[in-house]
């Protein structure tokens, strides 16, 4: 029996666990080494260690075997489906959703990290094979959405990687959620980019990354013993950088809309990702007082045709975290904003996400349940839902 069965639901957040060896069909000799070498989720010899006992589990016929029942309490490397594209769909039978929109995990901070790096080569070739590694791990299956990395720290070359992405069979394109180095995430170059996205019909996606970037370092020299993060390891947030999680995508957020971006592009969807969403409604509340304070001074906020919350109702969709109050973020949000995720196989998505989630929206009317469950979540996908079967 799967684990959702008798409705559509998609999934809005889920990862492959990326092993050592992960592009070395698809990168020079120099990206392949560099990935070895910056294989980063804390301790890297215990990430090895636990990567080939996780080979020889998946080699276990008897393992195999208790898939099914085990799929949502098995996580990283362990999962099924998690680095063997083999197994990937065999798990999204047990799982039961509509679909899964697919992200890296160990490339998502390796990428973030090299946004700033100042090595634009390194940075474009590693999503480019990163990109078509994965595009390849969810080839074989239309449920399995594909989202391909489009570094900004470059004006020049950001539109040629979202072409590549593209092309080779990207589902999504995702962007730093935090502000390049040398320039706005909003800068007009980028317009190049954003066109692409909404002519292919597909969203541009923001995804928690890097918990070393969101807060500056000092925090942590507070004369106290240090402590562990909610894994009881070192490499997760803890509940002070957990807080300032959302800055950078309110940021991003704030840019794209009061730059006019999507003023010029009303049909480009934007997905927050597993950046939390309880942080919506006091956003939406305060762009538009800030539209109210600045306006008369501005001219690129004169230039709008909507109230900044206005353009989050339409084109910005957020996941919320299992742990956030979702029927209250619905409440003050609106019915079109937030989406259902697992965060497959990751340990933070928890053991049993549509229980949490269901008992949150329980008392909401039955069309924005669906709404959060299914229909969100095809509104962003747009023309990236094409090749999928799914009753209307």
């Amino acid at each position: 029996m799967p684990y959702v069965e008798g409705r559509i639901v998609h999934d809005a957040d889920a990862h492959v666990m990326e092993t050592p060896e992960w592009l070395d069909e698809f990168a020079s000799p120099r990206i392949t080494s560099y990935l070895r070498r910056n294989f980063d989720l804390g301790d890297v010899d215990a990430a090895f260690a636990e990567i080939e006992r996780s080979r020889r589990l998946h080699a276990d016929p008897e393992y195999a075997a208790a898939a099914a029942n085990e799929v949502m309490l098995r996580k990283n490397w362990r999962a099924t489906g998690s680095f063997l594209a083999a197994d990937r769909s065999l798990a999204l039978d047990h799982m039961g959703f509509a679909s899964q929109l697919m992200f890296p995990t160990v490339l998502n901070v390796l990428l973030e990290n090299l946004e700033h790096s100042g090595d634009d080569q390194l940075i474009y070739e590693t999503a480019s094979a990163g990109n078509r590694s994965l595009a390849s791990f969810c080839a074989g299956d239309p449920r399995l959405l594909a989202v391909g990395y489009v570094p900004l720290a470059s004006l020049e070359r950001a539109a040629d990687a979202a072409r590549e992405a593209i092309e080779i069979g990207c589902k999504a394109l995702l962007i730093p959620n935090r502000c390049p180095k040398d320039h706005a995430p909003s800068h007009v170059a980028f317009d190049a980019v954003w066109a692409q996205a909404e002519a292919a019909g597909l969203p541009v996606l923001m995804h928690v990354a890097t918990p070393e970037l969101v807060m500056p370092p000092q925090h942590r020299n507070n004369g106290l013993p240090p402590e562990p993060d909610f894994h009881g390891g070192g490499e997760n947030f803890r509940s002070v950088s957990y807080m300032a999680i959302p800055s950078a995508p309110m940021q991003t957020l704030s840019m794209l809309i009061f730059d006019g971006v999507l003023e010029r592009f009303p049909l480009l969807r934007i997905g927050v990702i597993e950046l939390g969403a309880v942080w919506v409604p006091s956003f939406m509340r305060q762009l538009d007082a800030a539209m109210e304070a600045f306006r008369r001074h501005e001219a690129r906020l004169q230039k709008l045709s909507e109230r900044p919350s206005d353009y989050v109702r339409r084109q910005v969709r957020v996941t919320p975290y299992p742990t956030e109050p979702t029927r209250w973020i619905i409440d003050n949000a609106g019915p079109d904003i937030c989406l259902f995720s697992s965060d497959y196989p990751h340990v933070e998505g928890g053991r049993n996400p549509m229980r949490r989630f269901d008992a949150e929206v329980a008392a909401l009317p039955d069309e924005v349940q669906d709404r959060f469950f299914r229909r969100n979540f095809e509104d962003l996908m747009g023309a990236g839902l094409r090749d999928l079967a799914v009753p209307g």
